[in-house]
């Protein structure tokens, strides 16, 4: 055993990315030219790409001039990197403009994943891009001669600050989020994949949308379903998926010697409220691949889908056959539906309260405060839940909202015990009949009215947000707070860079959540009230006209036509019918 871990030491790499975040003007549906975030003046965003044990560092710097920015690694668990999560507000401040923030970490955990700013809503902006860990000890390595990527996303013609701005006032009573203008596949540049008779092919399927959930299809091949989510499962066959934001599927693809010709697959956004219930359901958004045998032949097939029937997430079984944790210390029962704030303005709660961030990052907190750092009093009304190490930790949240939901965690991959179907309505409080061997994942949906349970190990302490992936509703305030293990955080040090993007922005970096060192316990000053003005990553400081990126976008702006109309929220490729 030792002679393999140093083996393993040997072989580990430091992967270095040195990145500036700039702005780029993409028009990436054909429809509706538009400034993005983007790395070192290109869109798409890079992949990230390591082994397990590998060092990964990103040396990231904001160039965008006019907003601050932040990154953070989906699904990865920064096991003793916590303050590398990258949530701003949580685990770190925003980056201001001409300044540089490091991000190291070790990845102990293969899998696709992804990168995305965490920074006010900024990702749907663009700033996003795949994560892939390769593992040395891959149990289907044999299985596979070829591995594709497939990132798919809703895209919006307004950015990401205008459409917030729209949603949340008091004369959305009805908490309408906005709607996507098209559907990307691999941010607009198609997945046509080369199909050769005799191969087999990993997909590593990753959601990246803001809001919008994607159905996949293949036309004659079977998908065969070997990883949710960065954790292997046994395998197992799905004629249909759907991968809800931030999600992520790893299936298989033969090309069988009996295969010819070129063959359809599609992609439908569902932006449905349920895609369960035959009512009312809308497919507008829809994109059609091709699996490529002979380029010689055109591309004109296409896949239909009389009716969508994914395979059941929550029935897939982990591959080690890691038992259901057989009972919890801790529980904490999430009720999700929408609210209004003291101002009347739309929000989304848990347990009646909605999430409002506060002067100090919740980390900083945890950090500075002692012994009352276990007191929920000190980090505000980030819905705080204090859990102990080595807990075994029970959430349930009661979906009381028409809609699906995908909830994630940071810093860790949940067992799914239980996720029932539509209309099953709250959790009972019963705990019987779950899953022996559950799934592991990071992401789960949560179907309309009705419930999940899932439960995890408090190994790993820190401070995780466990929130509604539909960034809209982030930014209305579906989130809440773990605060895993705080007496192990009390005294954690930081980063100089990270300390000096707080100082920047005059953010403190010690205390309460209103700042407070002297009394902890001491609420005054805390935020209690959402702002009723939402800026977003807006940056109005003195570095704004400093950027080459802002020079260039207005020198674009300038120079270019006036921008193209928005379109109806149509992708002119193939409707399924129904």
């Amino acid at each position: 055993m030792l002679l393999v871990i140093f083996a393993r030491a040997a072989i580990a790499a430091t992967v270095t990315y040195n990145w500036n975040a700039t702005w780029v003007w993409r028009n990436p549906d054909g429809k509706y030219a538009r400034p993005v975030v983007g790395i070192n003046n290109d869109w798409p965003c890079p992949k990230i790409e390591a082994t397990v044990g590998d060092t990964v560092v990103v040396n990231l710097e904001n160039r965008l001039g006019n907003q601050t920015t932040g990154l953070h690694f989906h699904g990865l668990n920064q096991i003793t990197t916590e303050d590398m999560d990258g949530p701003s507000g949580v685990t770190q401040c925003p980056i201001p403009p001409n300044s540089t923030v490091t991000y190291r970490f070790v990845v102990d955990t293969a899998g696709t994943y992804w990168y995305h700013s965490h920074n006010f809503g900024q990702y749907p902006d663009g700033l996003r891009g795949p994560l892939i860990v390769h593992d040395t000890d891959d149990p289907y390595a044999n299985d596979y001669d070829e591995e594709v990527i497939i990132l798919v996303s809703d895209w919006y013609h307004n950015d990401s600050i205008t459409a917030v701005k729209n949603m949340i006032q008091p004369s959305n009573t009805q908490f309408a989020p906005p709607i996507p203008d098209a559907l990307l596949v691999n941010e607009g540049l198609g997945a046509n994949i080369n199909f050769t008779s005799g191969n087999t092919y990993r997909i590593r399927l990753i959601n990246v949308a803001a809001f919008a959930s994607a159905m996949i299809h293949f036309s004659s091949h079977t998908m065969k379903v070997i990883m949710n989510d960065g954790s292997y499962l046994k395998k197992k066959d799905a004629s249909q998926l759907r991968v809800a934001p931030a999600q992520r599927y790893d299936f298989l693809l033969e090309a069988s010697s009996r295969d010819s010709g070129n063959y359809p697959f599609l992609v439908s956004l569902d932006i449905n409220r349920d895609w369960t219930n035959s009512t009312g359901l809308q497919w507008p958004m829809n994109y059609t691949g091709y699996l490529v045998m002979d380029d010689s032949q055109s591309l004109t097939g296409t896949d239909v889908v009389d009716k969508w029937d994914p395979a059941d997430e929550s029935k897939f079984e982990a591959h080690d056959g890691a038992a259901a944790f057989s009972s919890y210390d801790k529980l904490i029962q999430l009720d999700f539906n929408f609210c209004f704030d003291e101002n009347g303005y739309p929000r989304a709660c848990f347990n009646n309260l909605t999430y409002i961030g506060q002067k100090v990052p919740t980390l900083y907190s945890a950090a500075t405060t002692g012994d009352d750092n276990t007191n929920p009093d000190v980090y505000g009304q980030v819905n705080p839940f204090i859990v102990d190490y080595g807990d075994i930790v029970q959430i349930v949240v009661n979906n009381i909202d028409a809609a699906t939901h995908p909830f994630h965690l940071h810093g860790h991959h949940f067992q799914i015990l239980s996720r029932p179907a539509s209309g099953t309505g709250n959790w009972s409080g019963s705990d019987s009949g779950y899953a022996s061997t559950p799934p592991r994942r990071d992401t789960v949906a949560i179907m309309p009215n009705s419930h999940a349970v899932i439960r995890f190990n408090a190994s790993n302490p820190g401070v995780w947000l466990f929130h509604c992936h539909i960034e809209w509703h982030v930014e209305m305030g579906l989130t809440a707070t773990i605060i895993e293990a705080p007496d192990r955080l009390r005294d954690l040090s930081f980063p100089q860079d990270h300390l000096d993007a707080c100082s920047k922005l005059g953010i403190p970096t010690a205390g309460n959540a209103a700042g407070n060192t002297a009394d902890p316990t001491d609420t005054s000053g805390m935020a209690t009230v959402p702002p009723t003005d939402y800026v977003g990553a807006e940056y109005t400081g003195s570095a704004s006209s400093d950027s080459d990126s802002t020079k260039k976008l207005k020198a674009r702006r300038e120079s270019s036509p006036a921008a193209p109309q928005p379109v109806p929220h149509v992708l002119d490729l193939v409707r399924p019918a129904f």
